[in-house]
């Protein structure tokens, strides 16, 4: 292996874990919750890991900036499913509605910009990474589904993502707003 494709590596890794994480979750909940968990986690871990490794290695590619966020969306949109088809609470049910549909819209705002040529304006923010962070450790905690020494480990996970859904729905606004002014110059058809 090329030490230049490591990033882009872990990033195919992240994706082929996702199907790992689907059959971990319907095996049997005493072993297999907590080893779905460990993979998701590790798969998230990934996400910074390529991220950082491409800059600081300076070998940042096309392929890889078009992988990262599908990977990304591939994991957080899987485990949503996974869970809401585990816990219907319209609680659940709503967050993962806000977070995939939140995830839609930027995609596609992205897109948008990209081709006005202003991409840039709505660049991933800090506000985004806490989001990221919230997010994917709440879904770990949800995906393990057990208590650890009497810790709710499920419900704190649905709290984090509840908060990491209030923080998607802001920074959703917030890349909203940065596009706006291009936005509005662009004719409709």
């Amino acid at each position: 292996m090329n030490l230049a494709s490591l990033p882009n590596y872990l990033t195919l890794g992240r994706i082929a874990a996702v199907p790992i994480v689907v059959v971990l979750f319907y095996l049997s909940p005493t072993w297999a919750n907590p080893v779905a968990a460990l993979v998701f986690i590790a798969a998230a871990i990934t996400d910074s890991l390529d991220g950082y490794l491409a800059r600081r290695m300076g070998i940042t590619t096309p392929l890889g900036e078009f992988l990262d966020p599908v990977a990304d969306k591939l994991m957080v949109a899987t485990a949503l499913v996974l869970l809401v088809g585990h816990d219907t609470r319209p609680l659940i049910v709503i967050t993962a509605v806000v977070i995939i549909g939140r995830e839609i819209t930027v995609s596609a705002l992205r897109e948008w910009m990209a081709q006005l040529g202003s991409r840039s304006k709505v660049a991933v923010s800090g506000m985004g990474k806490w989001k990221t962070i919230l997010q994917m450790t709440g879904l770990s905690m949800m995906m393990f589904r057990e208590d650890v020494f009497g810790l709710p480990v499920y419900d704190l996970g649905v709290l984090l993502l509840v908060v990491a859904a209030v923080l998607t729905l802001w920074s959703m606004v917030a890349y909203v707003k940065a596009a706006l002014p291009d936005l509005r110059r662009t004719p409709l058809p």
